[in-house]
């Protein structure tokens, strides 16, 4: 009967051995989703430590530049900084639609832009600022 008892207890404990490492598997996935979250945190952490510097309009561009004749026809003749003098002249631009319909970095000159854009019949839209520096003073 001694065997009997101690065959009993085998089969017995290795039943809660079984259900042992069943409980153990929920408690790993547990902490691997207490762990993602603390990561987040930690990435975050570097982003809000950087302030928002505002930028400073640089003096060059603000310093106020008198128009040639030529380009004054097509803004007008008062002093003007050259961001100013850009806007007036995509404004002139676009109210006479004189950007190419096929490649919109392109603008066809009309008669008052020939003579600022130095006789070109096409120039592209980086070469311009480029030409209308040459009419300010």
């Amino acid at each position: 009967m001694a065997t009997a008892k101690k065959a009993a207890k085998k089969p017995a404990a290795k039943k809660p051995a079984a259900k042992k490492p069943a409980a153990k598997k929920p408690a790993a996935k547990k902490a691997a989703v207490k762990k993602a979250p603390a990561k987040k945190a930690a990435a975050k952490k570097p982003a809000a430590k950087k302030p928002a510097a505002k930028r400073k309009p640089n003096a060059a561009f603000m310093k106020a530049m008198t128009p040639s004749a030529v380009l004054a026809a097509v803004i007008g003749s008062a002093p003007a900084p050259r961001t100013e003098v850009t806007k007036k002249i995509w404004e002139y631009i676009k109210k006479n639609k004189l950007q190419d319909a096929t490649n919109k970095r392109n603008i066809n000159a009309d008669d008052k832009l020939k003579a600022v854009f130095g006789g070109k019949k096409t120039v592209s839209m980086f070469e311009m600022t480029k030409l209308v520096s040459n009419h300010l003073k």
